[in-house]
């Protein structure tokens, strides 16, 4: 299946043999402490920085949850966010809604992100737009 919005991977994770528990790390630009002056120019034409996470969550992909409630959700904890990256996971107990077994998969995600590998997740932007991000 080709993936190309929000909507696609929720369809793709819904049509599963087994229940998925979609992952999401929203995560901001930042500029590094001791960035160039081509950095600087790079990240106020929001083409560079570095995306750190800010939160976590996970959903049961069964929930249905719309990229627009997930957006407007988020508005609630207060922190400012441009890109979220998003997983899914099959479940590993004969409970899936039991939120605790994405606790390791949320942290290595975070991990990752701050080291750059990205490649195992979509990345969409405010507008739930599919975003494709190179590491540098």
């Amino acid at each position: 299946m080709n993936i190309s919005n929000y909507e696609d991977l929720l369809n793709a994770a819904n049509a599963q043999a087994n229940p998925q528990r979609m992952l999401f790390v929203f995560t901001k630009a930042e500029l590094p402490g001791e960035s160039t002056k081509d950095q600087q120019e790079e990240f106020k034409a929001r083409k560079g920085g570095a995306l750190m996470p800010v939160m976590c969550v996970d959903k049961l992909a069964s929930a249905q949850v719309s990229f627009a409630n997930l957006v407007e959700e988020s508005r609630h904890t207060g922190k400012d966010w441009d890109i979220v990256f998003v997983a899914c996971m099959t479940g590993k107990s004969a409970d899936v809604t039991e939120s605790e077994e994405a606790e390791e998969p949320l942290k290595e995600m975070v991990k990752s992100i701050q080291v750059g590998s990205i490649g195992s997740y979509l990345a969409f932007n405010r507008d739930g737009e599919i975003v494709w991000l190179k590491a540098s």
